[in-house]
């Protein structure tokens, strides 16, 4: 009688294993075996991270296996089993793959098919083809769309971690409570003390001292003590967490009044500013999304504000990019005055202070929230919607889609809901970051979250221009390895641009993203459908790119930009100033946070900059859902790529007072998990 050797590794995480009875049967193109029992309570097998073997002998042939159905039933009490994969040694000696990389919970079964990517035309077989149509039919009722406020990329049909598939919870969930996080966080920080003393000032600027220098970190030590300095202010436009709003200045705009007076003191060039606006030495932040939002009111004994300025700035002849100019509103006129280096010490001082807050709630809510956690939910919702297991695409990005949507699902239970964390302590909490994010969507293109092409557009690209944009070199960078890998693995399963349209699947999944997570508007630039092999990787290279690079290089500075709280004021308690030759350091100092919401602000960006247990970084691959030899030569060649990247950073930064490494591979995390 026939005999097979089959080997189950289970995984290594807590409560991975099962002492519930396990039965396995295989499925071949002649025939079913019979149901084997594999383990029994008690016996010791499945337990976690252990490898077990067993051999299965059937009593006829059953030829070629083509499935293998595991049932899991249940002994004593509920017991979940995650089950990385089955390996067949067959009677003649091949071996055969079955990834899992799933949880069997309760007394469910699970039906595997070997590791061998499959498009559509390659199901020949009626049982192939219905596995591949069952399971998206399955998984199209778990994985629902839902929408969380009007105008929002839709999101997760839960509204708890807890209601989630299991498959994609965190495995302790312990580890993502944001309340438990940030009052660790204040702990560890030696702050807690002050948590709940809202409505009390600190008395100057040397007071914050006392809940920052517990910790010592380059970068936030430096930023504490050049944080007054122009270039310090202007760097942060290029290499802070917010390094995407700066445009070049290609006209001034006549909502900024600026003239050849105001600033001429601080040009170099001898030109006029209508010259170095030309010569392309003029740049411009606007923040015209905040105009009109409403600021926090859900605490009655503190009078929150926000701002919508305009900032422009000035190449110097040392290439280092300064401000020369602040209007803190969007409307002219004399009750809002255009800010300048030259005037009084502490008008200048403010006026940066107001653009640092507003850069921060745009950074928070847009740059954070929407265009990486929503954009990249949508993404894999999407992908497990439409892309079945056996879809090399699915094979692809699901590394890229980990722990994405049970970390937004925790957001909205915790951090972004009504009376959330996020209220707490940030001038855009109860409502208004609501209101950014709807504003925000008229600009979510997809030639937006195309990295080398947002970069031109904003006439950001030369290197020769404005060579201090690391943001901008590394990002490239790890988009063309990005790109290059995804070119690789299209061209080993589509042989035709033919074959790209023919595939139904991947079809699907881009008009799921453009129809719920674009909400189907035509001005998003957003594919309905992908007609050529290059297009195909420059959508994948976006996904990719968006889930692991660009969620990296803006959510992992927030410790060291904005934990001196005067460079980055989660709220304003006094309204910005309307006149010139007022303001006083008790002025300011009253205009910023009270020592409560400082200290709930310290714990958010602290805990939101921190890695998760057992991270997994750009390239590492450790759940083997690919098992062909090409795909895992692309996989080295993509390693390699991007070791060089890191290589190239790493020396780089040697002897930097400021070293630039969010875009550093080995701290980019695979996907959108924290």
């Amino acid at each position: 009688m026939p005999s097979y050797t089959v080997t189950v590794a289970t995984g290594s995480q807590w409560f991975a294993g099962t002492d519930d009875y396990v039965y396995l049967s295989l499925q071949g193109t002649a025939g079913y075996s019979e149901r084997h029992l594999l383990d029994k309570p008690f016996y010791n097998d499945f337990e976690r991270g252990a490898v077990d073997s067993y051999d299965v002998t059937v009593e006829e042939d059953i030829g070629d296996i083509q499935l293998i159905k595991i049932e899991k039933r249940k002994y004593w009490y509920q017991d979940d089993w995650y089950l990385k994969y089955i390996t067949v040694k067959t009677p003649m000696g091949d071996y055969l793959e079955f990834p899992c990389y799933r949880w069997i919970t309760d007394e469910k079964e699970i039906v595997l098919r070997d590791g061998r990517a499959k498009l559509p035309w390659d199901d020949k077989t009626q049982i192939l083809k219905q596995h591949r149509r069952k399971e998206l039919e399955t998984r199209q009722k778990m994985y629902r769309w839902k929408e969380w406020h009007p105008g929002f990329p839709l999101s997760i049909d839960a509204h708890s971690h807890s209601e989630l598939p299991r498959d994609i919870q965190f495995d302790n969930e312990k580890g993502i409570d944001f309340i438990l996080n940030y009052s660790k966080a204040m702990e560890n920080l030696y702050v807690n003390r002050f948590m709940h003393m809202f409505q009390t000032s600190w008395s100057d600027f040397a007071d914050f001292e006392r809940i920052f220098v517990r910790i010592s970190n380059t970068i936030s030590e430096y930023v504490m003590q050049h944080w007054k300095e122009d270039f310090m202010f202007g760097y942060q436009f290029l290499n802070g967490c917010n390094p995407v709003l700066i445009r070049k200045c290609t006209e001034i705009p006549k909502k900024l009044p600026v003239t050849m007076d105001m600033v001429e003191c601080s040009l170099e060039r001898n030109l006029t500013l209508e010259e170095e606006v030309k010569q392309g030495n003029i740049f411009i932040v606007d923040y015209e999304l905040l105009d009109d939002v409403d600021a926090n009111k859900t605490d009655p004994c503190t009078i929150q504000y926000l701002a919508a300025p305009i900032c422009l700035l000035y190449k110097n002849l040392q290439n280092k990019i300064v401000p020369i100019a602040i209007q803190l509103g969007q409307k002219p006129g004399p009750d809002n005055p255009i800010f300048l280096p030259s005037d009084a010490t502490y008008d200048w001082l403010l006026a940066k202070i107001w653009v640092r807050s507003s850069d921060f709630h745009v950074h928070q809510t847009v740059t954070h929230l929407l265009r990486t956690h929503l954009v990249s939910e949508v993404f894999s919702i999407a992908m497990f919607r439409q892309l079945p297991s056996v879809h090399p695409l699915f094979k692809l990005l699901v590394p890229h889609m980990r722990f994405t949507i049970a970390i937004n699902t925790k957001a909205r239970e915790q951090l972004i809901c009504e009376c959330g964390l996020f209220d707490k302590a940030n001038a855009t909490g109860g409502g208004g970051h609501v209101q950014m994010v709807q504003k925000a969507m008229k600009d979510l293109t997809y030639s937006s979250l195309c990295f080398p092409e947002e970069i031109k557009a904003k006439g950001m690209d030369s290197r020769e221009d404005i060579p201090y944009y690391y943001y901008r070199d590394d990002g490239i960078k790890v988009w063309e390895a990005i790109k290059s890998f995804a070119e690789d693995v299209i061209h080993i399963y589509y042989e035709s641009d033919e074959r790209v349209c023919e595939d139904v699947e991947l079809q699907a999944f881009v008009k799921d993203i453009y129809i719920y997570g674009m909400r189907g508007v035509k001005s998003s630039g957003f594919p309905k459908q992908i007609r050529t092999r290059e297009k195909l990787a420059e959508y994948l290279t976006v996904i990719i790119f968006t889930t692991s690079a660009q969620h990296a290089a803006v959510n992992f500075g927030q410790y060291d930009w904005c934990s001196w709280i005067p460079n980055a004021p989660p709220t304003m308690r006094r309204p910005p100033p309307t006149e010139k030759g007022t303001i006083t350091i008790e002025q300011i100092v009253e205009s910023l946070p009270d020592r409560g919401r400082s200290c709930w602000h310290l714990g958010a960006v602290w805990a939101l900059s921190q890695f998760q247990d057992n991270e997994l970084f750009l390239g590492m691959y450790p759940d083997e859902h690919f098992v062909e030899k090409p795909v895992k030569e692309a996989m080295a060649k993509f390693r390699k790529n991007l070791d060089e990247i890191v290589n190239a950073i790493a020396e780089r930064n040697k002897n930097k007072k400021l070293p630039y490494y969010y875009l550093s591979p080995d701290r980019i995390p695979n996907s959108v998990a924290v």
